[in-house]
């Protein structure tokens, strides 16, 4: 076994995601969780629900994120890191104000936190942050000691997240016939959000022209492109495109949608396209439903040859990703010279997001940041 790894001043990791239903009677109750406070009626959320009900109302993230919590418990006794790993979401069980308060009648005292969302957004990293304040804030109210709990830095750009989705790429473009792919097109696709909250990404001295949200996927994407070009030597085609829009017509979205792209790689005579859903952590409902279903539905109306590639979801490199990102802050928390593991042109998150970092659209407390009541 390799020697011990130190992750003092910590004593718990807590695995944060969104959550999803578990079964046709979920879907409702979790589509209200949601949305709550936005008034939409019941009738419109089970139209909503239409695609949960279209794989008997199971979402796969809740799965994936108990392999993802195994992969993490197996690669941290491997390597020798004695932090007890929790799992909480903020719309379905586990919830993560059940998680926090089991983990503070366990005696745990600081706590690291790692988000299922890589890039830095409004909804990928703030959102988050709110939602440990309104635990912290209800623990308080029940007369809990409150730990100290710190956010692990956006982990985009970090090998054991892009290296996965390299060999995804690859072994998508050696599944296409071999008379198309060398001329196959690839579409780096992530969820869309307001071109608004797009802008506001990231620490306020960057934000504008799509924000933190945008360069770092565009950052990503060179990555994987660049690093299919040099292991295959074909340089093929490639763009950031978008999925799962969802809100008021007429507020501006980041497009291209995934859809159309597809439309005007055909128009263009277009081979074949790989689908790279970068912005994905894993196979949950969007990439299951958007790209598996309606994005395979289009490529093959339009007799377009299409590929879907992996997500990281709990490969053990990932697994040992996140055990770097641990070993790195504690590191730094006990005040030693960190050189964070980051690929691309940005450099590596920050840690503690600065005030005016992806702002809400109404002020809200944040936990985790320069900005935090839980400090």
């Amino acid at each position: 076994m390799p020697d011990a790894l130190d992750a003092s001043p910590y004593d718990a990791l807590l695995l944060l995601s969104f959550g999803g239903p578990e079964g046709p009677d979920d879907v409702v109750p979790f589509l209200e969780n949601v949305t709550r406070g936005r008034g939409i009626p019941k009738e419109r959320l089970k139209e909503v629900g239409r695609h949960y009900f279209l794989f008997g109302g199971v979402s796969p993230i809740n799965e994936q994120n108990r392999a993802l919590l195994d992969a993490l418990r197996k690669d941290f006794a491997g390597h020798g890191l004695d932090l007890p790993v929790y799992w909480g979401n903020r719309n379905w069980a586990p919830y993560l104000t059940d998680t926090l308060r089991e983990m503070v009648r366990d005696g745990r005292r600081r706590i690291l936190t790692i988000a299922t969302s890589a890039y830095t957004s409004y909804s990928g990293c703030r959102q988050y942050r709110e939602n440990l304040a309104d635990a912290l804030a209800t623990l308080r109210a029940e007369g809990l000691d409150l730990p100290q709990v710190d956010k692990l830095r956006q982990y985009f750009n970090h090998p054991g997240f892009v290296e996965p989705m390299i060999d995804g790429v690859l072994d998508s473009l050696a599944d296409l016939p071999e008379d198309v792919r060398d001329g196959a097109h690839l579409a780096f696709s992530t969820h869309s959000i307001p071109i608004t909250a797009a802008d506001t990404s990231g620490p306020a001295e960057g934000h504008g022209d799509g924000g933190a949200y945008v360069r770092e996927h565009l950052d990503v994407a060179r990555l994987i492109a660049d690093a299919v070009r040099e292991r295959t030597g074909v340089d093929h085609p490639w763009r950031l495109v978008y999925q799962s829009r969802s809100g008021a017509p007429h507020i501006p979205w980041l497009e291209p949608d995934i859809c159309d792209h597809l439309a005007d790689l055909h128009g263009a005579g277009a081979p074949a396209v790989v689908v790279a859903p970068i912005g994905f952590v894993s196979d949950h409902m969007e990439v299951l439903y958007d790209l598996d279903t309606e994005a395979k539905d289009k490529a093959a109306e339009l007799n377009l040859p299409y590929r879907r590639s992996a997500t990281v979801g709990a490969d053990p490199r990932f697994a040992a990703a996140i055990r770097d990102l641990v070993a790195e802050r504690a590191r730094t928390e006990r005040g030693a010279q960190v050189t964070p593991c980051a690929l691309g042109t940005l450099g590596a998150s920050h840690n503690r997001c600065p005030v005016g970092c992806c702002p809400a659209r109404t002020p809200r407390p944040a936990a985790a940041g320069a900005d935090s009541p839980y400090a």
